[in-house]
């Protein structure tokens, strides 16, 4: 009797563990409810749920099935992040209310579900009542309601277009070689979104950062009407919600969470040329004269994996490159500084250093019985260090000693997926997580992060204070912290170009503001239109960085014939000449979090022409200079106009009028440019490289509004060191007030001398002025036709040579501001 109750119990259990696996089992009823210092805690028999206050922007939900230690590490959150605002709580029979200076949160306790509403009652987002957040066996998932007509924005690298509704996507880094433009997953994993809707009249803005580096799912109504739902495959529920009253507050709170990047140095801002791969020595140098030669502007040459022996990381191919200080040092000569490819793969060799370093201090990724993972990537069979363990991110980040010591100061993260040939790492292989060991499950998708931060954090140790430049392929969430981006292996297709700025603008939307794409493409042979199109949007890039597979043609500026090298140098020299507005651009990345090239939904989220797929490409450079990309094949496009102020044609100064329509000219030497009224774009003279001082004349092109304040940071610092940590900085708010007719320079710090004594304020757009008043003395007013463009050369002695367009505008001149300066007119 005895032994037939015991089995009954055992079918019972394999029942109910069967169960566990084979349906959807969400959190129920709270059990118990305790407040917290923080938030509050919520116990029920399928798990529990942790809310914790951050800001009042800002609150966590942490939910951890029964059964399960609740897991605090995160590789995405920022150090030292902690709990530190006020809020309310109200305990009722039904529910438990937390209400911050922004939102309210009311967790109802039968079931336990989450529903978020603004300070004015408005609905801001719910779970899904029937479903919540509940597990398929150790995979779990929240699912939201979704709301008619809601969209989602961000994702970062991620196909598809703009909003997101309708889609599903999974974040596992793939190493992904020419994919195609609806491939998902690629190489870069970061789960956030931000959802956009109506409720009650009110415009509602959320995000959702889910903190779990398992491979996740989201799914934006995807095959459903239902709800909206994010999954991880493994771990905890560990997800932000974060509300404010604009996009640009969002990405600045979810970057109070994940980082913002430190300021890189300035001559990585420069045009970069790259190649699979540049060599010998001598053909490297023959580039780099090629555009001093030219007069084509550029400040970094790369060196892909041939200039390694064995292609082994940390060592030289000492046929190719017998002198690298000696080759390096003549690049810097030339105004160059030099990148160098690392991937993570140690050679498995006996008498190779890195190797036998690794092996002795058990510093590389291991089975579960202790020996070290090997995998085949470019060297033959490697082992992968692991970024999880404190000593493995030490002794990588000393081991560019030697690279560092030879004058390298770009440091290009590759194939950190990781990749292997076979595309199956195993998943059993342990990571060490800081001593709390898991597997590649958990694993994986930190791993470029955190091999861009052993990168980050070792070379800027060994450069003492110059900022060292990181780009990485693969991240998570948090990458922004230590490196730039770039979009992987893309392919020469008008297609891809375009899917390119579609995934610069996501980018920009989850806090990753320094990101590029391989102009031209990576691999295929682009047409000379095509080029000459890519190049011209690239060099608004905040990374700009041409970039090409063996076995491919040239891609250099100048590899596709006279007319596309006038075109290139153009477009170079705009960038350069833009310097001033783009690092200015970068300060405000690194203060609020904030893009440099960002979408339009940014600043116009409830326009629905934005989300048009004739119009989803245009993005802003700063706030007030607008791209409207347009492929190769092109000669003319169709434009939206957002907003309430004019738009400038940036090469004409021909007015459009807001909230408008209309087709405009696209040959191949113009792409469309517009400049919104109100902006303030500074600029300075053309350079060939950083290195170079311009003239010390700042030009500051300032256009018309119609009405309002539009403001612009100015900001300087020596684009080198670290000193501006210190305080040994510039910044200058420049004030534009429509109405008054003022221009105010204010809110000056002198930490730092830019080169610059005079300031020539351009004024566009503003009809004839006789005068002015700088601080109310009467200043005199000149009128000069300006171009930021070169006519093309007359390569055909039968043409007709092409006219050189240019501007009428209003010149005031005043010097460089040290303290509060106004003008008037």
């Amino acid at each position: 009797m005895m032994s037939l109750l015991l089995l009954l119990i055992m079918l019972t259990k394999d029942v109910n563990a069967d169960e566990a696996y084979n349906k959807h089992i969400a959190i129920g009823i709270a059990e118990s409810v305790q407040s917290t210092k923080h938030g509050a805690l919520f116990k029920s028999k399928e798990g529990t749920l942790q809310v914790t206050v951050y800001s009042p922007s800002i609150i966590k939900v942490h939910i951890t099935k029964t059964g399960r230690i609740p897991d605090t590490l995160s590789y995405a959150q920022k150090p030292g992040l902690i709990p530190t605002t006020a809020f309310t709580a109200q305990d009722t029979p039904t529910a438990y209310r937390i209400e911050t200076d922004s939102m309210t949160m009311i967790i109802s306790k039968n079931p336990i579900r989450i529903r978020f509403i603004s300070k004015s009652g408005t609905l801001l987002n719910e779970d899904e009542p029937a479903f919540g957040t509940g597990w398929i066996g150790e995979e779990v998932t929240t699912y939201k309601r979704l709301i008619p007509d809601e969209k989602f924005i961000g994702m970062g690298e991620k196909t598809g277009g703009l909003n997101r509704r309708g889609e599903g996507y999974t974040h596992w880094n793939t190493d992904y070689f020419g994919y195609p433009t609806n491939a998902d997953p690629i190489y870069m994993s970061t789960p956030f979104y931000i959802g956009l809707h109506e409720s009650e009249g009110a415009k509602v803005m959320y995000g959702i950062f889910m903190d779990n580096s398992y491979k996740s799912h989201f799914n934006f109504g995807a095959s459903n009407d239902r709800f909206a739902s994010f999954t991880a495959e493994d771990g905890d529920m560990t997800y932000y919600f974060i509300h404010h009253s604009t996009v640009s507050g969002i990405i600045e709170s979810y970057t109070s969470i994940t980082g913002r990047i430190t300021l890189p140095p300035l001559w990585s801002l420069g045009f970069q040329q790259c190649r699979y791969s540049y060599y010998p020595d001598k053909e490297v140098l023959r580039v780099a004269e090629t555009f001093r030669e030219k007069n084509i502007p550029a400040d970094v040459m790369y060196l892909d994996i041939h200039y390694m022996d064995k292609y082994k990381i940390f060592t030289w191919n000492k046929d190719r490159f017998p002198n690298p200080k000696g080759m390096i040092s003549t690049l810097k000569q030339k105004g160059f500084n030099t990148a160098v490819i690392i991937d993570p793969g140690i050679k498995v060799e006996k008498g190779y250093a890195a190797y036998e370093e690794g092996v002795k201090d058990k510093l590389f990724l291991k089975y579960p019985d202790g020996t070290d993972y090997r995998g085949q990537v470019w060297p033959g069979w490697c082992h992968f260090p692991d970024f999880t363990n404190p000593n493995t991110r030490t002794w990588w980040g000393n081991s560019f000693k030697s690279l560092v010591d030879v004058g390298i100061r770009g440091f290009w993260n590759d194939m950190n997926e990781p990749a292997t040939w076979g595309q199956r790492f195993p998943d059993l292989v342990e990571f060490s997580f800081e001593g709390l060991t898991g597997t590649h499950r958990r694993g994986h998708n930190v791993y470029g992060l955190e091999m861009a931060r052993a990168t980050f954090e070792g070379t800027k140790e060994l450069l003492k204070d110059e900022r060292p430049f990181i780009l990485t392929r693969a991240g998570f969430s948090g990458v922004q912290r230590y490196s730039a981006v770039w979009t992987g292996d893309n392919v020469s297709s008008d297609d891809h170009m375009m899917l390119g700025v579609r995934m610069l603008s996501s980018l920009g939307l989850v806090g990753v503001p320094y990101v590029g794409m391989d102009i031209g493409g990576f691999s295929g042979n682009p047409s000379k239109e095509l080029f000459a199109r890519w190049i011209s949007i690239g060099a608004f890039a905040p990374l700009s960085r041409a970039h090409v597979c063996v076995d491919n043609k040239d891609q250099e500026p100048w590899s596709f014939g006279e007319r596309v090298e006038d075109i290139a140098r153009n477009y170079l020299n705009l960038r350069y000449m833009m310097l001033p507005y783009m690092y200015s651009s970068f300060y405000q990345a690194q203060q609020k979090g904030l893009p440099i090239w960002r979408s339009l939904a940014i600043e116009y989220p409830f326009d629905s022409k934005i989300y048009d797929g004739r119009y989803q490409h245009q993005f802003t450079i700063g706030k007030g200079l607008m791209i409207a990309p347009v492929n190769s094949t092109q000669e003319f496009a169709k434009v939206y106009f957002p907003g309430s102020q004019p738009w400038y044609d940036f090469y004409s100064d021909a007015l459009y009028a807001s909230s408008s329509e209309d087709h405009v000219d696209a040959p191949l030497e113009k792409l469309p440019v517009f400049v919104q009224g109100g902006a303030i774009i500074p600029m300075q003279s053309v350079i060939q490289h950083t290195g170079q001082k311009s003239s010390d004349t700042l030009f500051l092109h300032v256009y018309a509004a119609n009405s309002g304040i539009s403001q612009q940071m100015l900001y300087h610092d020596d684009g080198l060191t670290y000193s501006y940590e210190k305080g040994v900085y510039s910044s200058i708010n420049i004030r534009y007030e429509a109405q008054s007719k003022a221009l105010t320079f204010d809110d000056i710090i002198n930490g730092y001398r830019p080169h610059f004594t005079t300031i020539a304020i351009m004024m566009h757009g503003f009809g004839d002025m006789s005068s002015a008043r700088i601080n109310g003395k009467i200043a005199s007013i000149s009128k000069q036709r300006i171009s930021f463009m070169k006519a093309l050369s007359n390569f055909d002695p039968l043409g007709s040579q092409a006219n050189e367009g240019t501007i009428p505008v209003q010149v005031v001149y005043i010097p460089y501001p040290t303290t509060k300066t106004s003008i008037n007119w």
